[in-house]
């Protein structure tokens, strides 16, 4: 994979980082990306907690609509990539630690 890391994505990711609502979030994502991007985005991510949960391919397609390439895709980023799907399900799934900080 080409090194994505320079300023302008350390820049990206230090706005998204300090994001402080749902509606900013929101707001920053409309005007950054097409509606489809975000649709997108959405569908893998709830393709991930589906697999992380243990769900079947075939259950994730007849839930989601997900094609099995982008399905295989998260699967091999959930087993094999840097974390972020996991850190981020993991997040979601606890989101009483986050308000108790």
């Amino acid at each position: 994979m080409k090194n994505y890391k320079n300023d302008n994505t350390d820049k990206l990711m230090q706005a998204i980082t300090n994001i402080e609502s749902v509606d900013e979030c929101y707001a920053l994502f409309e005007d950054l990306c097409t509606i489809k991007e975000i649709q997108d985005m959405a569908l893998r991510f709830s393709t991930a907690i589906l697999l992380k949960k243990g769900e079947s391919y075939q259950s994730v397609v007849e839930k989601i609509g997900t094609s099995s390439a982008t399905i295989c895709r998260i699967n091999q980023c959930l087993n094999y990539g840097s974390g972020g799907y996991a850190q981020a399900i993991e997040k979601l799934e606890k989101p009483e630690e986050k308000n108790n900080k």
